[in-house]
């Protein structure tokens, strides 16, 4: 197990936004967090990415408990996340932004070579290398954000709503390098409103309404379960 989450509870204030939240990821897994819109999706991977810090709970990663480590550390350590909404440096270019990846320790020493693979992913990064990141289509940008996580060597990638705003065919190309990186070693945790693309590609997937997990199991279990096809569905 790469990552375990039991018994976590945040709070904004007075307002509960996880209850008793508890989840597991294998090495090799993707792992799916489905939910409305305010169900505390971006909330858990918040708090994981030691952005949030929980009010009880823990949070354990490669065996080493990090509930409530800053967030650098946290990255520093494997954990890499891309965030819900891109938040790319639109005023760097996309070379810059790529760089920035690696300024922690971990991306220092294979930055070049890895800058390379990223290129190689996405060709039309390299092609607008130089060019302000601001300037991207949603595609590309989300594109960027996925190679500047890349950077950081990460070790587990937790994604957040990487769907939300991009036309269906870039939906299911931003989908295939999920699958991607996966496919090449590297365990996913995907927060997603998409239900149907996220449950049809998840190993694992958790059910979350209003900060508590309703419903776990495999993906195409999942699916198939008559809640999940009338809340999320239209079935």
């Amino acid at each position: 197990m790469i990552l375990s989450v039991s018994g976590l509870n945040l709070f904004y204030g007075d307002a509960q936004a996880l209850d008793d939240v508890s989840l597991e990821v294998d090495e090799g897994d993707i792992v799916a967090v489905v939910g409305s819109n305010g169900a505390g999706k971006s909330s858990l991977i918040r708090t994981i990415a030691g952005i949030e810090k929980p009010r009880s709970g823990r949070i354990v990663y490669k065996g080493e408990d990090i509930t409530g480590w800053p967030s650098h550390r946290i990255c520093n350590l494997g954990v890499g996340q891309v965030a819900e909404g891109r938040q790319i440096f639109a005023g760097l270019t996309v070379r810059e932004n790529l760089e920035v990846g690696a300024y922690l320790e971990r991306g220092r020493a294979r930055s070049a070579e890895t800058m390379e693979r990223v290129f190689g992913m996405f060709p039309i990064l390299r092609e607008r290398a130089e060019q302000q990141a601001g300037t991207l289509s949603g595609g590309e940008q989300q594109m960027l954000a996925i190679g500047r996580c890349l950077l950081g060597q990460p070790e587990l990638i937790m994604f957040d709503e990487p769907s939300l705003g991009l036309a269906p065919t870039i939906v299911q190309e931003v989908f295939g390098i999920v699958e991607r990186l996966n496919a090449d070693g590297t365990p996913i945790v995907l927060v997603e409103q998409n239900v149907a693309l996220s449950l049809k590609m998840a190993n694992r997937a958790y059910v979350l309404e209003n900060g508590r997990i309703v419903l776990s199991g495999p993906g195409e279990d999942l699916l198939q379960d008559d809640r999940v096809r009338e809340a999320y569905l239209g079935l």
